[in-house]
C-alpha cells in the first residue's frame, strides 16, 4: 500500500537481472516501516518470473557465529561447489566448517561466494534476499557486501533489507544503491488503520494514532491492539515521547505479558534460540517442563507460529520478549537451550548458550568459549573468535587468567580490525596481573594498533619502549619488535614525535644478538641499524644479504611474508630494480593466492608505482584501476601513491597539484613523513619534466635532507638534474658525490647508471661524454626505462649545446620516441622542443588501436591475450567469468575483432 515507486525500483532490478545485468539494492528504513513486506513481494514476483530465490535472515543472537548468515544463503547452492576452482572450494568448505584447512581470507570467501552464486544463476536467474542485515555476523556481512559490489554481468539480483540503527551508515553495505522507505502518506495510513480496527474509532483517536505512528505500517497495525479501551473511546493522556519502533516493541511486550506464565517462558526460549529450529525448541521446553499446548495462546495472539520452524510475527517481537524478560528467566532459557543443543554437532552454540546462562563467573564455561574461539579462527571468523574470547575473559574467575584471556582477545580484536574494542580489552588486561612478557606483548599490541590506525609519529617511541622491555625476556621477539619500531619510524620519517628514526636505530643497536643462524628479520634489523647509525655504505652488504635470502625462498614463511613490504623498500633504497620487481610481484602473487584483498591493493599499488618508473604507464594504470575496484569492493579508500606518480610522469600539472595537496595534508595529519617525501620526490620529477628547475630542486631536496630510506634514492637524481639546470653547481656536485658513493656500495647497474648520468651532468668535454655513454650502457640492462630515456634526452641536450647537431638529433629522436611511447608527456615535450631547436620536426605519436579501451578493459585484454581463460582472469581480478565475458564483448566491439586469437594480434601497448 502506497509503495508504487518502490515496487517499480524492485521490478527494474529483477528485469535487469533477467537480461544479464546484475545489481544490488539496499532497502533501508526504521523498524516496522515495511521492508520485509516489500522484499517478500519482490520474492513472490521473482519466483513467478522464473527466478530461483534464496534468502538469509540476520538474527541478533547469531552475530557471534562466523559465516552463519552466509551459510543460510549458500547452503542450498552447494551442489554447484565443484564448478569452482579448488582454492575457492576449500575457502567455502573451511568457512562453513565442513572441511579442515587454514583459515581463508574473507575476500577469498567472497570471491568463492560470487562464483557460487554466478554458477547457480547460469540455470535460471537468481534473487538473493538478505533480511535484517543489521544483525548479520560480521564475516557474512563483509562477504555479502563484497559480492554486492562485484556483481556485473551475471543473472543475479541481491536485495538487502537493513534497519536504521544509531550507527547510521556505519555498516558493511554503505555506499551500495539504496532505496529508503519513509512512512505512508496520510490517506494510505488512514486506510491501513481502518483494516486494523474492526470497530469504528472516534475521529480524534484515529488522528491521534495516525499521528503517533508517523506513517509506520507496523505501528498503525499494532498500536490499536495494545491501546487501552479508554484511549479508543477518546480518552486523553499525556503524549508518549518514545520513538515509533520502541512504541511498537512495547506493544508486543504488553501483549506477551498478558499470556499464561508457561506460554511466556516458551516465548522466551523461542526468542533466545536464534536458528528457528523447532526440534531444539521442544527439547528445551521439555527440559523446563513446558507442555506443547503452551504454544497455543502465543499462536492465537499472532506473536509467532510453530511448524518445523519457529517464526515470529516480526523481529521486534523477538527482541521485545527477550529484553522484557527478567535476567533469571533469560538464564533459565539459555540453560535449557544449552542442554538441548548437541555438543558434538553444534559445540559453539552450546558454549554460547551456557555462557548466557552463567550468573557471575565460571572457568569451565570460559574454557569452552576459548575452544569455540579457536574453532572460529580456524574457519576464518576473526570477529567471532574475538567475541568468544572477550566473553571468556569476562567469565574467568582467576584474575591472572582473566588478564591473559583479555590480552588474547585484544589480539583477536586487532586481527579482526576492531581496534576500539581491542583498546578496551587491553585496558582490562593491564588491570590484571601479567608477567613481564605479557606486559611487553600488551605494549607491542597497543603500539601496533596505533600504527594501523594512524601510522602516526608517536608509534616508533611506543614500539621502542616495548622492544626494550622484551629485550631481557625474549630476545627473538625483542628483535622483531625493534624492527617494527624501525619500520614505524621509517613511515613516520621527519614527522616522528619524541623519537625519530636515528634515535630508534641507535637504541636498536643494543638489541640482544640473534641466536643461531640469522633470520630475515635479523638481517633486516642489523642492516637498517647500520643504515641509520653508520650510513648507507656500511649497511649495503647486510641488506643485500637480506634481499638475497628472501629471493632464494620459493615459499616464504609467515615471518618473511610480514617483512616483504619492508624488503621492497630496501630494494628501492639500493636501486636494485631486479629484486624490487621480483619481490613486489611476489607480494601480489601471495595476496592473490591467499585471496587476501586486505593486502592485495597495497601490493598492486606498489607494482603500479614500479611500472611508472619502468615506463609501463598503461600497465600501471591497469593495476591502479584493479586496485581501485578492489578498494571500492572492500570499502576502503584508494591508495594515492600510484595515482600521483601516474599524473606527474604524464606531465599533468593540475591533477598532480590536486593530488599532492590532498596527499600531503592527509599524511601530515597522520604523522606519516614517508608519504610526504614520496609526494615531494614525485613533484620534483614533474617539475624537471616541465623545465621548472628551481621548483624541482626545492621539492627533491626535502626527501634527501630527511634521509628518507627509499625516497631519497628516487630524489637524488632529480636533485642533480634540477641543480645543474638551475645553475646551483655546488649543490649538484655535492648530490652527485653522495649518489656516486652510494651507487658503488649498491653495485647494481641501475645505481651505477644513475651515478654515471649524474657525473655527466656536472662534467664537461670528453669526461662528460664518457659518463653519458656509460650511463646509457648500464641503464640499457635495467628495468627502469624512464631513466634510460631521460639519459638519452640529457645527452642529446648536451650534444646540441656542444654544436654536434646531427648526433644530438639521434639521441633526441630516441628520447622523444621512447618517452612518447611510454606516455611520459612532459619529458617527451621537452625532447620535442630540443629536436625543433636542431631543425627537426618530431614525429607525432601514433594512436594505438587499444586506446579506446578503459584501463580495466585493457588489463583484461592483456591477460586474455596471454592465453588465460575467462575463469583464470576472473579468479585473478576477483570477478565472475560471466563478467569477464561481458568485458570481452565490449573489447571486441571497440577493437573491431571477433576472437581471442585476433586479440593476440592487436597491439596492447
Amino acid at each position: 500500500m502506497g509503495r508504487h515507486a518502490e515496487r517499480v525500483a524492485l521490478e527494474q532490478l529483477l528485469a535487469q537481472a533477467q537480461t544479464g545485468r546484475s545489481g544490488a539494492l539496499v532497502v533501508r528504513g526504521e523498524a516496522g516501516i515495511g521492508k520485509t513486506a516489500l522484499v517478500e513481494q519482490a520474492c513472490a514476483a521473482a519466483a513467478s518470473s522464473g527466478f530461483r530465490v534464496e534468502s538469509a535472515v540476520g538474527v541478533e543472537a547469531e552475530t557471534q557465529f562466523a559465516f552463519a548468515g552466509l551459510h543460510q544463503l549458500c547452503g542450498p547452492l552447494l551442489g554447484h561447489l565443484e564448478a569452482l576452482p579448488q582454492p575457492q572450494q576449500a575457502a567455502l568448505g573451511v568457512a562453513f566448517g565442513v572441511r579442515s584447512g587454514s583459515a581463508p581470507d574473507r575476500f577469498l570467501v567472497g570471491l568463492a561466494t560470487l562464483n557460487l552464486l554466478a554458477e547457480a544463476a547460469e540455470a535460471s536467474p537468481l534473487l538473493c534476499l538478505v533480511d535484517d542485515a543489521q544483525w548479520l555476523d560480521e564475516a557474512s556481512a563483509q562477504v555479502m557486501a563484497f559480492v554486492a559490489r562485484r556483481v556485473s554481468a551475471e543473472r543475479l539480483a541481491l536485495l538487502v533489507a537493513l534497519r536504521d540503527t544509531r550507527a547510521g551508515d556505519d555498516h558493511a553495505f554503505a555506499g551500495l544503491p539504496e532505496l529508503r522507505l519513509e512512512g505512508l502518506g496520510a490517506a494510505d495510513a488512514q486506510t491501513l488503520l481502518d483494516t486494523a480496527v474492526a470497530a469504528p474509532l472516534d475521529h480524534a483517536v484515529r488522528d491521534r494514532i495516525a499521528a503517533e505512528a508517523r506513517g509506520n505500517p507496523l505501528a498503525l497495525l499494532e498500536l490499536p491492539r495494545s491501546a487501552r479501551p479508554a484511549r479508543l473511546a477518546g480518552g486523553f493522556e499525556l503524549p508518549d515521547a518514545l520513538s515509533v519502533p520502541r512504541r511498537v516493541e512495547d506493544s508486543f511486550r504488553r501483549r506477551s505479558a498478558s499470556l499464561p506464565a508457561e506460554t511466556q517462558l516458551l516465548l522466551l526460549v523461542a526468542a533466545a534460540e536464534p536458528t528457528g529450529d523447532a526440534t531444539v525448541l521442544w527439547r528445551a521446553a521439555s527440559h523446563l517442563g513446558i507442555a506443547p499446548d503452551a504454544a497455543a495462546p502465543a499462536e492465537a495472539s499472532g506473536l509467532l507460529e510453530i511448524t518445523t520452524r519457529v517464526r515470529f510475527r516480526h523481529p521486534l517481537v523477538r527482541s521485545a520478549i527477550y529484553h522484557g524478560a527478567t535476567p533469571p528467566d533469560r538464564r533459565r532459557a539459555h540453560a535449557a537451550l544449552a542442554a538441548a543443543t548437541d555438543p558434538e554437532l553444534d559445540p559453539d552454540r552450546r558454549a554460547w548458550h551456557r555462557a548466557q546462562a552463567v550468573l557471575g563467573q565460571d572457568e569451565e564455561v570460559a574454557a569452552e568459549l576459548e575452544r569455540s574461539a579457536d574453532r572460529a579462527r580456524a574457519r576464518g571468523g576473526l570477529a567471532a573468535s574475538a567475541a568468544f574470547l572477550q566473553h571468556a575473559a569476562e567469565l574467568t574467575p582467576d584474575p591472572a587468567a582473566r588478564a591473559s584471556r583479555a590480552l588474547e582477545a585484544a589480539h583477536a580484536k586487532h586481527d579482526a580490525g576492531a581496534y576500539d574494542a581491542a583498546h578496551e580489552l587491553l585496558d582490562t588486561a593491564a588491570a590484571g596481573p601479567l608477567d613481564a612478557v605479557q606486559r611487553a606483548r600488551l605494549e607491542v599490541l597497543r603500539a601496533q594498533i596505533a600504527f594501523y590506525l594512524t601510522r602516526g609519529g608517536d608509534v616508533p617511541a611506543m614500539l621502542l619502549d616495548a622492544a626494550e622491555a622484551l629485550a631481557p625476556l625474549d630476545a627473538s621477539r625483542a628483535r622483531e619488535t625493534y624492527l617494527h619500531a624501525i619500520d614505524a619510524a621509517i613511515h613516520a620519517g621527519q614527522l616522528a614525535r619524541g623519537c625519530g628514526l636515528h634515535e630508534v636505530a641507535r637504541a636498536a643497536h643494543d638489541a640482544p644478538p640473534a641466536g643461531g643462524p640469522p633470520r630475515l628479520v635479523d638481517l633486516l634489523l642489523d642492516g637498517l641499524v647500520l643504515r641509520f647509525t653508520e650510513g648507507f655504505e656500511a649497511s649495503a652488504p647486510t641488506l643485500r644479504r637480506a634481499l638475497a635470502m628472501l629471493r632464494e625462498r620459493d615459499c616464504p614463511d609467515d615471518e618473511e611474508r610480514r617483512w616483504l613490504a619492508l624488503a621492497c623498500h630496501v630494494a628501492l633504497m639500493l636501486w636494485d630494480d631486479d629484486a624490487l620487481w621480483e619481490l613486489a610481484l611476489r607480494a601480489i602473487e601471495l595476496a592473490r593466492e591467499a585471496g587476501a584483498l586486505s593486502i592485495l591493493p597495497v601490493a598492486l599499488a606498489g607494482v603500479a608505482s614500479i611500472q611508472v618508473i619502468s615506463g609501463e604507464l598503461a600497465q600501471a594504470a591497469e593495476l591502479t584501476a584493479e586496485e581501485a575496484a578492489i578498494t571500492q569492493a572492500t570499502g576502503t579508500p584508494p591508495l594515492p601513491n600510484p595515482r600521483i606518480m601516474l599524473a606527474a610522469w604524464r606531465g599533468r600539472q593540475a591533477e598532480t597539484s590536486e593530488l599532492y595537496a590532498a596527499m600531503v595534508e592527509e599524511a601530515t595529519a597522520r604523522g606519516e613523513g614517508a608519504t610526504v617525501n614520496l609526494a615531494d620526490a614525485t613533484l620534483a620529477a614533474l617539475h624537471n619534466g616541465t623545465g621548472s628547475y628551481a621548483e624541482a630542486l626545492a621539492a627533491a631536496t626535502l626527501p634527501c635532507d630527511h634521509d628518507d630510506l627509499t625516497n631519497s634514492s628516487l630524489a637524488l637524481p632529480e636533485v642533480v638534474e634540477a641543480a645543474c639546470r638551475a645553475g646551483e653547481h655546488e649543490r649538484a656536485a655535492a648530490a652527485t658525490d653522495l649518489l656516486d658513493s652510494r651507487a658503488r656500495a649498491s653495485g647494481t647497474d641501475s645505481a651505477l647508471g644513475l651515478a654515471a648520468r649524474s657525473r655527466a651532468l656536472i662534467a664537461t668535454g670528453a669526461a662528460a661524454e664518457a659518463d653519458y655513454l656509460e650511463a646509457i650502457e648500464r641503464l640499457t640492462h635495467c628495468r627502469w626505462k624512464v631513466f634510460l630515456a631521460r639519459t638519452h634526452l640529457v645527452y642529446g641536450e648536451w650534444l646540441r649545446r656542444e654544436g654536434r647537431r646531427q648526433e644530438a638529433r639521434e639521441q633526441l629522436r630516441i628520447a622523444h620516441r621512447s618517452l612518447s611511447d611510454m606516455g611520459i608527456e612532459a619529458f617527451a615535450d621537452r625532447a620535442a622542443r630540443e629536436l625543433r631547436a636542431t631543425g627537426e620536426h618530431p614525429r607525432k605519436r601514433t594512436v594505438q588501436p587499444a586506446g579506446s579501451l578503459t584501463d580495466q578493459e585493457l588489463h583484461i585484454a592483456r591477460l586474455v591475450a596471454t592465453g588465460a581463460t575467462s575463469r583464470e582472469v576472473a579468479a585473478q581480478l576477483f570477478l565472475s567469468p560471466r563478467t569477464i565475458e561481458a568485458h570481452l564483448r565490449s573489447i571486441f566491439r571497440k577493437l573491431e575483432i571477433t576472437s581471442r586469437r585476433q586479440l593476440r594480434e592487436v597491439t596492447l601497448s
